[in-house]
């Protein structure tokens, strides 16, 4: 175990200038982002390795983090995408017969600057009330360069998100034997995705962000998964412009999270930035058709409007318990439904996870 940053300072500072000091965490130096907060009590080893929070400060709200250690086997992609960490207090001695190490390595192996014992409720107030903003997280003195920081934090934009995380090359997954094909869009997948079709029976080829409607028909899938993904979704011109194509194919598809506001922007729906977001694993949706509530895994910042998907193109199915905002679309115009949480959920809930049958007995359905 390394405790060699342990008593070293490190400061938050916010866009407004408001600074929080507490203990470094992890890598040593300065990182800027948007700072968001995340209300899962467990899954934080999931949440570091989710290719949705690139260029993200992630607050952890619950205080002890680190408590269960880290392992090889729950990371949701091959790195972390966040931009820094912020914990109330870090377990440094985790008790578990999965563990393999401590946050606290996991942090410094991954090159995430982080800070620990610093007031992660007020923190969270305060994007409650504000909103999220931009920050940073250093080791240096903070108040000898406070303006020098401050512009930078400013001035700071997540840009060509999606760009930055998806992967340039075709991949593929399956066990012996596969019933059913399934081209996966990388726009920052996590892993379970995977998994929960690979377990169904699925072959699943993972296709770069970019992928055309022509280079997917070449692959002659029974089924098109649109994964998460980070940033504004709006600012994916060209994918936006693929998808309109793509589902033309009359491919059964399926999306999540980010996949779910693209779909929608493909089909003359508006999407807009919530005000702190949906982040954690523990947010309540209601299933208008079956009048039932389930607890999901979230993750955005951004939602569809959900009276600006047109009626001849599809209607709203979810809605979030809180805010009531769009949490899914089932299409009529196309083979195709979305939503914005996640139901693979590693870390949990699994409430959802039936979707994923939902969306194999589609393809079930044109293979028969």
């Amino acid at each position: 175990m390394s405790f060699l940053n342990q008593s070293a300072k490190a400061y938050l500072m916010l866009a407004d200038g408001q600074i929080f000091e507490g203990k470094s965490l992890g890598k040593e130096g300065t990182a800027v982002g948007e700072v968001v907060f995340t209300t899962g009590l467990t899954g934080y080893q999931e949440t570091l390795t989710d290719p949705s929070y690139y260029g993200q400060i992630v607050t952890q709200t619950f205080p002890l983090i680190g408590n269960y250690g880290v392992n090889h086997e729950d990371n949701e992609s091959a790195k972390s995408y966040v931009s820094g960490y912020i914990v109330r207090e870090a377990c440094d001695m985790p008790s578990n017969f999965r563990s393999e190490g401590n946050i606290r390595d996991f942090l410094t192996e991954h090159n995430i600057i982080g800070i620990c014992n610093i007031d992660t409720r007020r923190l969270t107030r305060t994007i409650r009330e504000t909103g999220v903003m931009n920050g940073v997280i250093t080791t240096e003195d903070v108040y000898s360069k406070k303006e020098e920081l401050l512009e930078q934090v400013r001035a700071f934009e997540v840009k060509n998100a999606v760009k930055s995380v998806t992967d340039s090359e075709i991949r593929t997954y399956s066990e012996e034997n596969p019933k059913y094909r399934v081209v996966l869009f990388d726009f920052g997948y996590k892993r379970n995705i995977r998994q929960e079709l690979v377990k169904r029976g699925c072959e699943v080829i993972i296709v770069p962000a970019h992928t055309t409607a022509e280079e997917v028909k070449a692959l002659n899938p029974d089924g098109i998964m649109f994964s998460n993904g980070p940033g504004n979704p709006a600012e994916n011109a060209e994918i936006i412009e693929n998808i309109r194509e793509i589902q033309k194919l009359g491919i059964s598809i399926f999306g999540i999270c980010l996949g779910h506001q693209l779909m929608a922007l493909a089909n003359g729906g508006r999407t807009e930035k919530l005000k702190y977001g949906h982040r954690g694993a523990n947010q309540p949706v209601i299933d208008l058709e079956s009048g039932l509530t389930y607890v999901t895994s979230q993750n955005h910042g951004y939602a569809v409007i959900g009276d600006s998907i047109p009626s001849e193109v599809g209607h709203v199915s979810h809605i979030n318990a809180n805010d009531k905002t769009c949490e899914g679309i089932r299409y009529t115009a196309v083979n195709a439904f979305t939503v914005q949480f996640h139901p693979e959920a590693h870390g949990g809930p699994l409430d959802t996870s039936y979707l994923f049958d939902e969306f194999v007995s589609t393809m079930k359905r044109e293979v028969e």
